[in-house]
């Protein structure tokens, strides 16, 4: 059985990298159909090249999301999308159907092969040692769901209220934040450190680790990973050396299985450019309230809107900002609602 995948890297490329500001900045799908449903999905971008990447991918096993976040480039985000969703179906055949360990093992793949790549390109490219992405994928077989996550993506879930609060929703958090501005997740880090004193630093208003990046999972960012690669002359010429007694963030990914019940309603994966905007209750009640149609659109223009608010601007202001510049006031930003 031939498999479908819905990549929306290209539709992406054609409408953001051909015109430069304003409405052209902004993407979206308001409803398409899938194996389990519909889906909508609108994309921002922010930077000067869209570094977030994002697909829904039907295969004989599941449904699947993926958002992709990347950042010093583009180049890790859109290899997980070219790579991830293939490596998941192939070892999904191989197993008989999806599971946990499936998944690990197609996150696996794609930061190996991600570091062949990075070996192969360095003495041309050396920056692409610094290149890395988060990674969050959601995936529907049957009536399981399965949510695995690197990064600070984050996947929402809205439910109906049992009881009395029947027309209410509530947001459950299904996915982890791996970023070290939640002290758990800082902690973590640091008794996984407990001989460097600097591991996470608070520099220019944010923790980072090595005062460098705020997340602690990714795929690439491999200089922070492997010492060939922070050690070498040709890295270093493009880079500051960072002296490391052992890797400081891994691709190894949170997984969460859970049975999908009937008061389940929808699910909200975006990339943090949405979430350092709107908490998630604001979110799904957003969705909650409103008809499918466009409902990712109108996400993104609520993220905007409190943009602008925070700016003291306004929203139609936000939207003539170019990208590049626009960066100064939010991040790229990808929602995908199913």
């Amino acid at each position: 059985m031939m498999m479908m995948l819905r990549s929306l890297s290209r539709p992406l490329e054609r409408c953001l990298g051909v015109r430069a500001g304003g409405v052209a900045l902004m993407w979206h799908a308001d409803l398409k159909p899938h194996a389990s449903g519909d889906f909508s999905i609108a994309v921002v971008q922010a930077n000067n090249c869209l570094e977030d990447q994002s697909q829904v991918f039907t295969s004989p096993f599941a449904t699947c999301v993926g958002v992709y976040d990347g950042h010093g480039g583009p180049e890790a985000s859109r290899f997980v999308n070219k790579h991830l969703f293939p490596f998941l179906h192939k070892f999904a055949t191989e197993q008989g159907g999806l599971s946990a360990d499936v998944i690990k093992k197609a996150f696996n793949a794609t930061e190996e092969e991600f570091l062949r790549l990075v070996k192969r390109s360095l003495s041309v490219r050396p920056q692409i040692a610094s290149v890395g992405s988060c990674c969050l994928v959601g995936a529907i077989s049957i009536d399981v769901l399965y949510v695995a996550n690197l990064g600070d993506s984050r996947a929402v879930l809205g439910r109906k209220a049992s009881g009395d609060k029947e027309n209410t929703v509530v947001a459950e958090r299904l996915s982890t934040d791996h970023n070290v501005g939640v002290e758990e997740v800082r902690k973590e880090v640091e008794e996984l450190h407990p001989d460097d004193s600097h591991i996470v630093v608070y520099t220019r208003g944010v923790w980072r680790i090595k005062g460098i990046i705020q997340v602690s999972r990714s795929i690439g960012d491999v200089y922070l990973k492997k010492p060939e690669f922070y050690r070498d002359p040709i890295f270093q010429q493009f880079g500051n050396p960072v002296p490391l007694k052992r890797p400081v963030i891994t691709a190894e990914p949170s997984i969460l299985i859970r049975k999908l019940k009937p008061q389940d309603q929808f699910l909200i994966f975006a990339s943090d450019g949405l979430w350092e905007q709107l908490s998630d209750e604001a979110a799904v009640n957003i969705v909650f309230k409103n008809p499918r149609a466009g409902i990712a659109r109108r996400l993104v223009r609520a993220a905007l809107q409190e943009v602008a608010k925070k700016r003291e601007m306004r929203y139609s202001d936000i939207k003539k900002i170019k990208k590049g510049i626009r960066r100064h006031f939010h991040d790229d930003i990808t929602v995908i609602v199913i």
